[in-house]
């Protein structure tokens, strides 16, 4: 079994702020002494950091809920409460990160040590020293601390490798890998032997290097999920160049030209922008004997069928087991990466603006909707936050809630929406009476 994993999905939950505290100082000879709660402490942050001695998201696989600490309630002495350390997550180099609800992507993780919040802790609650006015000198009023963000998150992992190599099961990648860098393979003689991205370091005779991925074999259909589908050509899309290898012996009974446009077929189908990348052709087992009359009636139909205004790919005949011509191969890919630039993984559509923790304006405070039971709810962000943050322990505090509701014309708009003076409101689990 494979211990590879490339995608992920994970549920993440920032720290509450910790709750602010009502408290009087009473002490001997200090008349009067007034409000002394303090502040609750900060939530702690869910933070995703880089490290490149991951190479799977494996670790994924068997703890999919991350949880922050919540900060500490507010002390005494308006002490504030200690606020919460972050939650640091290591993922593997080239994870993209989704939120699941969405889809849009909320961070792209390439540089080592690289670090992106994917959740913010909440803000302490106020103690009741906050709400000390010359007409309430001594309020019995706190806040509870704000909820931290709780998302659902898609993480997937997209190799890291400037050349791609891609072509039909059994035509030599891993083999081709195998002898140009360091990386060992498994190698054998059946279909689908490399089932996980295999990565290495090329070393040219000039002194260039670049990192080469072996990638899983493609079939026709695997743009929709066939074969390892979607789990090979993923990774293919942070490369800048494609080597595309084709076995010129025809030693598997198919046609090398047809192989080589059911490939390139299958990129297209997956992202369209994967042609823009520039293409090798990498012909392979030459030291058979029938490849040279096979490379012939390749680049006969190549010709013949592309477009005169496209600049025809470079061709370069080699064999992995002789080491013929590799080279001259490893020469011209160095040379092609230098003039070829980084392409733009994302469109600014799939990307999620950058993160606003206020309200937005445009966004009404609150909604009413009917239940089946003819109890009136009330939900919106600003309204369930504010619910969430009323101390409902202390009179005064539910008071001041009372006058919130109402000056943002709570009252108002379920008087003109029909309720009537006792019917029930809802907000989340809570219940009470609507009085008019």
């Amino acid at each position: 079994m494979s211990m590879f994993l490339d995608t992920a999905k994970i549920k993440v939950k920032a720290g509450n702020g910790g709750d602010g505290m009502v408290a009087f100082r009473r002490e001997k000879y200090v008349p009067n002494g007034g409000p002394w709660g303090g502040d609750g402490g900060r939530g702690g942050n869910v933070v995703f950091v880089v490290d490149e001695g991951l190479r799977t998201l494996m670790d994924f696989r068997y703890n999919r809920h991350f949880k922050a600490q919540s900060g500490e309630k507010g002390m005494t002495k308006g002490m504030h409460g200690r606020g919460a350390e972050d939650l640091i997550v290591h993922v593997p180099q080239g994870t993209t990160v989704r939120d699941a609800e969405t889809g849009k992507i909320l961070t792209d993780l390439i540089e080592n040590e690289q670090k992106f919040v994917v959740a913010r802790g909440g803000r302490g609650g106020r103690g009741n020293i906050r709400f000390a006015t010359p007409k309430n000198p001594a309020p019995e009023i706190s806040e509870n601390g704000e909820p931290g963000q709780e998302r659902e998150l898609q993480l997937e992992l997209k190799i890291l490798a400037d050349v791609g190599l891609v072509g039909f099961p059994s035509v030599g990648k891993s083999t081709l890998l195998s002898v140009i860098t360091s990386a060992k393979p498994k190698i054998g003689a059946y279909h689908f032997t490399t089932i996980v991205p295999n990565l290495g370091m090329v070393r040219t005779q000039s002194g260039e290097s670049f990192a080469v991925a072996d990638l899983p074999g493609l079939i026709e259909g695997a743009s929709q999920g066939v074969g390892l589908g979607t789990q090979f050509l993923r990774h293919i899309e942070r490369t800048r160049v494609i080597l595309h290898v084709i076995d010129m012996s025809a030693s598997e009974g198919r046609d090398p030209y047809e192989d080589y446009l059911a490939i390139n077929k299958e990129l297209e189908s997956y992202n369209l922008r994967l042609m823009e990348r520039p293409q090798i052709i990498v012909a392979n087992k030459m030291d058979m004997s029938e490849s040279t009359e096979n490379l012939k009636v390749f680049k006969e139909k190549l010709v013949a069928n592309y477009d005169e205004f496209d600049e025809l790919p470079q061709i370069f005949p080699i064999s992995s087991l002789t080491k013929q011509g590799l080279s001259t191969l490893l020469d011209a890919t160095a040379e092609l990466l230098d003039k070829t630039p980084e392409f733009l993984l994302y469109d600014e559509s799939e990307m999620e603006e950058e993160a606003y923790y206020g309200f937005d304006e445009d966004t009404p405070a609150f909604e009413i909707s009917r239940d089946d039971d003819a109890v009136w709810v009330l939900s919106g962000d600003k309204l369930e936050k504010l619910f969430t943050m009323t101390n409902f322990d202390r009179e005064e505090a539910v008071m001041k809630f009372a006058r919130q509701l109402r000056g943002m014309g709570v009252d108002e708009a379920l008087r003109s929406r029909g309720a009537k003076d006792g019917d029930l409101v809802r907000i989340g689990k809570f219940e009470f009476e609507f009085v008019d």
